[in-house]
């Protein structure tokens, strides 16, 4: 399985490093709605379609408000993007109970459009919007830092939850997660963005703004990953899929990422550092 997992990462790395970071803005929205379209896929079956067809019409049709989303203003999406987060932290609080209200076929179809389409308005609003932090203008790593505050979060929240791991986050959710994993993974994500601030030449007001704005983004990129767990949970499947070999499938990668990204580009925006831009 090890061997697997690396073969699959060194396929797909150099596919996802070009088309994030050396594709025009246009390039750039096509190809990343070309992933949301695939998790789109994936998400119908954690929907319950079981239909390979109704699976296909899925991933189409939100392809589709992909497309006429392009002229759409980004900030309102983020900000219904930002209230739908909210809702999901009920959700998974309460699970199982509740579960009878959104458990229908329709209702976890329309929850994937809410979880799929901002996180691509997001990560084009990040990639084409006027950025400035610090003597930082460069969109390409921006979107490089909030991947990382999600990488750096899990990173630091596998340890801290090996290490000190007995209070249980969402047992009836995904057992292996701990508040000692959530809680080290925010210190991990603070002192990262401390060095990012640190790099970037920030003044003490704006690398404060970062520290507060990547907890943030940090805190919430974990629920991205316990409402797919849920949603799997809810349909008795282990992985989104098995279409990236070793690894799952494209939902079960960018679950977290899919939370995060929407968030912190509405933060940033609000905080001024990132403006509206242009295809």
């Amino acid at each position: 399985m090890l061997k697997t997992r690396i073969i699959t990462a060194l396929i797909l790395a150099p596919i996802a490093i070009g088309g994030i970071f050396f594709l025009p803005p246009l390039g750039f929205a096509l190809f990343t709605g070309a992933i949301i379209t695939v998790g789109a896929w994936e998400w119908a079956n954690m929907s319950g379609i079981g239909n390979p067809a109704g699976r296909v019409g899925y991933a189409l049709a939100t392809a589709l408000i992909l497309y006429g989303l392009l002229n759409v203003p980004f900030v309102a999406v983020l900000w219904l993007s930002l209230f739908w987060w909210c809702v999901c932290f009920l959700l998974v609080r309460s699970y199982p109970v509740g579960s009878e209200k959104w458990g229908s076929l329709p209702a976890r179809a329309v929850m994937g459009l809410f979880v799929l389409v901002p996180a691509w308005v997001g990560l084009n609003h990040l990639r084409t919007g006027g950025f400035q932090f610090g003597d930082s203008s460069n969109n390409l790593l921006l979107i490089l830092y909030v991947f990382c505050v999600v990488w750096v979060a899990d990173i630091g929240a596998y340890f801290a939850g090996r290490a000190f791991g007995k209070a249980k986050l969402a047992p009836r959710v995904s057992p292996g997660k701990s508040w000692a994993g959530v809680w080290g993974g925010l210190v991990a994500v603070g002192a990262f963005a401390l060095v990012i601030s640190f790099l970037a030449s920030a003044g003490p007001g704006q690398t404060l703004l970062l520290i507060l704005a990547s907890l943030a983004t940090g805190l919430v990129s974990v629920l991205g990953d316990l409402l797919e767990s849920m949603l799997k949970r809810h349909r008795g499947i282990k992985d989104s899929s098995q279409l990236l070999p070793g690894h799952g499938g494209i939902m079960d990668r960018i679950d977290s990422l899919t939370a995060a990204i929407p968030v912190f580009a509405l933060i940033i925006t609000q905080l001024g550092w990132l403006t509206t831009g242009h295809w």
